[in-house]
């Protein structure tokens, strides 16, 4: 059951557009990730499905409601977490979470959702006090007060530590596994390949694949590379040769070998056909980041965070 559906969404700033023609559904219960480089128009979608801005063409239900027609009423279903947001700086923690609560007809128990995220002892600190992953602990806090059926989770660990990111991916499982479907903004590959049931990647304000994580890695055809440690005297034109190689290089004794799903089968059995024992051997298969560089022909997202608002 879809419980978001954009059809033919489009939005243009000026002669730019931002969005361009975007299509696709979110299922209940799922993780659905939105990802791409900086300035593909991931935010901008985002917020024409949170009713924050009014798309040109196109339309978009969120459980079955339009976010500008049903504003109040889908308030009270949708969960957002901003990719920029703020309180005051002595605003307390509880006092947040009790204010925010105060705003919905069905909210959750905000001294439960404290104790989960992590909060509970922060309960008398001031907002200006926090630490950058306790303030990111608290939009999401304050996203799922509301009890919401869906969250927008935008750019979520963007500025965290590793260690602070790990404990909020573990977070938004749990919060998928109490029902919530989440929508989530990201420009992480490895945060898309840890969380996302499914992601779309958008470049330039298109959708250019829609798959699972491994989907897409799989789709762009990259196979397996290996790396393997073998004596000056092989000759690589041997393994060149396999049906199931496509390119070796080497580098000293070290062999650089890709190929199809079963080219590790079919080098090691030429290795030992010649009674070669390679050395300090490593597998690699195609991953989300390879097929965002073979898709998008950028190389400026992998690790950047977005800056400023998406045109």
């Amino acid at each position: 059951m879809a419980v978001i559906e954009v059809e033919h969404l489009t939005k243009s700033y000026g002669s730019a557009k931002a969005v361009d023609d975007i299509s696709f559904r979110v299922e209940a219960g799922e993780i659905f990730g939105i990802l791409g480089p900086n300035g593909a128009g991931k935010t901008t979608t985002v917020e024409c499905i949170e009713g924050l801005r009014t798309h040109d063409k196109g339309s978009v239900r969120v459980l079955g409601l339009d976010p500008h027609a049903d504003h109040r009423e889908l308030t009270q279903l949708l969960g957002v977490q901003l990719q920029e947001s703020a309180l005051p700086d002595k605003l307390f923690v509880g006092e947040a979470l009790d204010l925010y609560s105060s705003f919905y007809e069905n909210p959750a128990d905000w001294r439960a959702l404290a104790t989960t995220l992590g909060l509970v002892t922060k309960l008398g600190t001031m907002f200006k006090n926090l630490s950058g992953g306790q303030k990111q602990r608290l939009s999401i806090a304050l996203a799922l007060v509301g009890n919401p059926r869906v969250a927008v989770l935008d750019e979520l660990t963007t500025g965290l530590d590793p260690h602070a990111r790990r404990d909020t991916w573990d977070l938004i499982s749990a919060v998928r596994d109490s029902g919530v479907t989440v929508v989530l903004v990201t420009h992480f590959m490895e945060e898309a390949e840890h969380l996302c049931d499914r992601v779309a990647l958008v470049d330039r304000g298109r959708i250019v694949a829609l798959d699972t994580p491994a989907g897409l890695a799989e789709s762009i055809q990259a196979g397996m590379t290996m790396r393997l440690v073998v004596p000056g005297t092989f000759a690589e034109s041997l393994l060149r040769a396999l049906p199931d190689v496509t390119s070796v290089t080497r580098r000293g004794d070290t062999l650089t070998v890709t190929g199809n799903g079963n080219v590790l089968a079919a080098v090691s059995a030429e290795l030992a056909h010649r009674n070669v024992a390679p050395r300090q051997l490593r597998v690699e298969q195609a991953s989300l980041e390879d097929a965002f560089l073979e898709l998008t022909g950028r190389r400026d997202a992998a690790n950047d965070s977005d800056q400023g608002k998406e045109g």
